[in-house]
C-alpha cells in the first residue's frame, strides 16, 4: 500500500509545489491517487496556509479532497505541533463534524494516549506513529493498542546502511508484546526513499510525498507530490 503524503508542515521555501488551499491539496490528492497512491495523509490548513485542527477547515479540506477522490481512505494529522495545548486539542477533534477515516497520532508526545482515546471514542482509526523502541515500548503499554488500523515506523535521521536494524528493532519490540497491527513505514529527507525501498523489501506499506522530502532517487528535485508518487509506483514495480 502506498500513501501519500501530501504537504505536512512544509511551506512553499521547502518546495514551490506544497499545497496550502483546498483546491490545492484536492487536485494534488486526485493526481497522485491517479498516479497510484492507495491512501492520503494531510496536514489540514486554514484559509491562510497555517496548520489547523479547527472543524470548519477540517471539514472543507476533506469534503473538497472526497468530492475529487471519492472512497480513498483520508488521514490527517494531530501533531502536537500544530496545537501543542491537551485539552484543546482534545475539544477540537470531538468538534469535528466531517471525520477524517484517520489520524495520525506521534506516540512520543506527550498526551498520546488521550489523543488516541478520544479519536477511537469517535470511531476515528488511529494510525501510531512510532520513531524508536521507547516509542513502541509506550505503545504496547497502552490499554487497547490493538484498537489502532496500525503502526507507522519512521527513521528520520540518516544512519547509512542501518535503517533496516533500526526498524527490526521496533519490530522486536511489537512482536515481544504479540502486536500484530499492520506496518507502514516512511522517513524524511534524506531516509525516505531508503525507508520506502526497505518497505518493499519487507512486504511493508510506505509512505512518500511532499511533506517526507521532494528529491527524486536521481538527486534532482521533483515536480510535485505526483512526481514522487510516479517514481515509487515504479520502484514498487520492481519487486
Amino acid at each position: 500500500m502506498l500513501q501519500a503524503c501530501l504537504n505536512g508542515s512544509r511551506t512553499r521555501e521547502d518546495h514551490p509545489a506544497v499545497p496550502y488551499t483546498s483546491e490545492e491539496i484536492a487536485s494534488d490528492a486526485e493526481k497522485s491517487v491517479r498516479a497510484g497512491a492507495a491512501e492520503l495523509h494531510i496536514h489540514i490548513r486554514d484559509r491562510e496556509g497555517k496548520e489547523s485542527l479547527a472543524a470548519d477547515d477540517v471539514a472543507r479540506i476533506l469534503s473538497a479532497v472526497r468530492e475529487r477522490v471519492p472512497g480513498v481512505p483520508v488521514g490527517i494529522s494531530t501533531a502536537w505541533s500544530i496545537l501543542p495545548d491537551s485539552a484543546a486539542r482534545m475539544q477540537l477533534l470531538r468538534s469535528w463534524h466531517v471525520v477524517p477515516d484517520y489520524v495520525s497520532i506521534n506516540i512520543h508526545e506527550p498526551d498520546a494516549e488521550w489523543i488516541i482515546a478520544t479519536a477511537l471514542s469517535r470511531g476515528i482509526n488511529v494510525e501510531a506513529g512510532l520513531c524508536s523502541e521507547a516509542d513502541a515500548e509506550r505503545f504496547v503499554a497502552m490499554p487497547g493498542c490493538e484498537s489502532c488500523l496500525r503502526v507507522l515506523i519512521g527513521i528520520h535521521d540518516p544512519h547509512p546502511g542501518r535503517e533496516s536494524s533500526m526498524v527490526r528493532n521496533i519490530r522486536k519490540v511489537l512482536k515481544r508484546a504479540g502486536c500484530t497491527l499492520p506496518i507502514l513505514l516512511h522517513g524524511s529527507d534524506a531516509t525516505m526513499w531508503p525507508m520506502y525501498i526497505e518497505a518493499m523489501l519487507q512486504g511493508f506499506g510506505g509512505r512518500i510525498g511532499l511533506e517526507d522530502g521532494s528529491m527524486l532517487l536521481s538527486g534532482l528535485a521533483a515536480k510535485d507530490n505526483e512526481e514522487l508518487v510516479r517514481t515509487a509506483k515504479l520502484i514498487e514495480g520492481r519487486f
